[in-house]
Parts: C-alpha cells; structure tokens; sequence
C-alpha cells in the first residue's frame, strides 16, 4: 500500500518560510516524478512544482519561481518544498503527489500523478 504523508504546514506572517515534508512508504521513489499541488478554498487544485529525478527536469508555477524549492533525500524517501518569501496568496492546502505506472502527461499536470498525500494547510497571514 503506498502511502504519502505531509508535514510542515501551519500559519506563518507574509515573508516567512515553511518546508513541508512528504514522507513516502509501500515503495521507493527514487527514480519517479514528485510532484507538488496546492488547493486554495473555491479555486481547483493547481500545480506549485515538480521535479523528474531521472530526466533531470524541474518544474515550478510562475507565481512561485525563485521562492520555492522542491528535493528529495533518498535515504529518507522524502520530498520536500521549502518555501520561502510566502505571500498571502500562497494560503492554500499543499497536496504532495507521485507518479505512478499508469501516468500520463506533463510533470505538472494532475494526471501524471496516481498516488496523493491528504495535504496539510499553509496559511500566510498579512
């Protein structure tokens, strides 16, 4: 049973940083897509960063780039995003998702990825 597991979330004032963790068990990562979503109350589930291991691509939203940082520890079977500068706007439930074998698509889009974490809340007051 695969099973993906964040940590790290809760309320920061703008300017701050959080590094959200996601911890993976039932298999090993190491070569897959990771992948992180973000959900924010009324607004569809979107696409914050990603990054193929294998292919060596990275992958971040605009409204993100040079704030935010996705990696892995191996050893760990972790990922994490550090997240740093947050605005108000970046309030949201951050999802963490893995690639599995019936994925398709673009590294950012939803469909690449068939296992996801239950999310954990980043708030980011002003």
């Amino acid at each position: 049973q695969v099973q993906l597991v964040e940590s790290g979330g809760g309320l920061v004032q703008a300017g701050g940083s959080l590094r959200l963790s996601c911890a993976a068990s039932g298999r090993t990562f190491s070569s897959s897509v990771m992948g992180w979503f973000r959900q924010a109350p009324g607004k569809e589930r979107e696409f914050v960063a990603a990054k193929s291991w294998m292919a060596d691509i990275t992958s971040y939203t605009d409204s993100v780039k040079g704030r935010f940082t996705i990696s892995r520890d191996n050893a760990k079977n972790t990922v994490y995003l550090q997240m740093n500068s947050l605005k108000p706007e970046d309030t949201a439930v951050y999802y963490c998702a893995a690639e599995g074998p019936g994925g398709r698509g673009p590294i950012t889009t939803r469909t690449r990825y068939e296992y996801w974490g239950q999310g954990t809340q980043v708030t980011v007051s002003s």
